[in-house]
């Protein structure tokens, strides 16, 4: 019963998250230099869900306000929501994966290899675009993935691959694209500020075609490593303990790999590098519901998308009508926790000792 009651609990918070975000969904798109009520702009959202257009009556709303909102604003807030979702599942993934709390996909260089991509197609002028996407984006993607190939290759030792040198060969990797970023903007300075602000993350050029393009991924990604929860638990107590319980570690490491790397990947390809998402709401969801990835893996999906919603509204508002990138959001908030968390394993290493 006990059990049962927890589980209740748990949906039941999990449901008035949902019903939060919803909220926050209609208070970001009332916001912005163009002056749209919130029942407006649920009345204009709802117009365009299939079962619900036609219980709403939109003739009395400016055609203006209807574009700002269903063109510029919504998109982006989907877009926001997703990459926001992917990177907490993500970073909460391989905190799981590696038993580490700083691991997330900057330690693993996939950022870093996006940006790099990223900043190659920048420099080659390739700003054409496929069915919506830029070829910056299609090189970033690619250059994640290259990455993360890299790095698994490098760790992969008789056939097993170490958390340790994984993470090590990570942070190498990392350095690595990170300096050929910084070559590049050196030897290209005309082409520095478009690096810059790709590096910092934003979400200014958000559409629709985007979010078609990363929902499928990030939807299909977050299914599946929900299914391994129950491997995550067993791997995050220890390997030799998942191997004595049937798990295939290995096997299981390298397919959540792959998938966390395809979803990082997508997202990073269209929003740049944004961090710290995949640290801070992973960590701050532990604290809530403990360490059950049946439980942390949908709760930091929630908590991610409604973080990133946040971060990117405060992005597009506080200096309105200019942008700031939603990447110095984030790292405003993240940095922060990432320095408590260095802190409070100081303070039990030393109380241990």
């Amino acid at each position: 019963m006990s059990y049962l009651r927890k589980k209740y609990t748990y949906n039941l918070i999990l449901i008035i998250c949902l019903f939060v975000l919803v909220c926050l969904v209609g208070i970001s798109g009332t916001l912005g230099s163009a002056d749209i009520s919130f029942a407006d702009t649920f009345r204009i959202i709802f117009s365009k869900i299939p079962l619900l257009k036609d219980l709403v009556n939109t003739e009395d709303i400016k055609a203006s306000s209807i574009l700002i909102i269903t063109k510029i604003r919504l998109p982006r807030i989907v877009l926001s929501i997703l990459i926001g979702m992917c990177l907490s599942v993500v970073g909460t993934t391989l905190q799981g994966l590696f038993r580490n709390p700083m691991a997330d996909t900057g330690v693993l260089g996939i950022s870093y290899g996006a940006g790099l991509g990223a900043a190659i197609a920048i420099v080659l002028g390739m700003t054409e675009y496929i069915w919506g996407i830029g070829l910056s984006a299609v090189f970033a993607f690619v250059g994640a993935l290259t990455t993360i190939v890299i790095v698994y290759n490098i760790a992969k030792t008789n056939g097993r691959v170490p958390v340790i040198t994984l993470l090590l060969a990570g942070i190498a990797i990392s350095f690595i694209a990170s300096s050929m970023t910084q070559l590049i903007m050196v030897l290209n300075r005309d082409k520095v500020e478009m690096i810059v602000m790709w590096t910092m993350g934003s979400l200014s050029a958000a559409s629709w075609k985007k979010v078609i393009a990363i929902g499928p991924i990030i939807f299909l990604s977050t299914i599946s490593i929900i299914f391994f929860a129950r491997e995550l638990n067993m791997i995050s107590i220890g390997e030799d303990t998942a191997s004595s319980l049937g798990i295939n570690v290995e096997k299981t490491k390298k397919l959540l790999l792959i998938i966390c790397s395809i979803a990082t990947a997508a997202c990073v390809s269209v929003s740049g590098v944004i961090g710290f998402v995949g640290i801070a709401v992973p960590h701050i969801i532990r604290l809530m519901v403990g360490a059950d990835h049946r439980v942390l893996l949908p709760y930091s999906a929630v908590g991610g998308a409604l973080f990133m919603l946040v971060c990117d509204t405060m992005a597009r508002t506080l200096a309105s009508p200019a942008d700031i990138p939603v990447g110095i959001i984030t790292s405003l908030f993240g940095a922060p926790f990432f320095v408590y968390l260095l802190v409070k394993k100081k303070l039990k290493a030393t109380s241990n000792g």
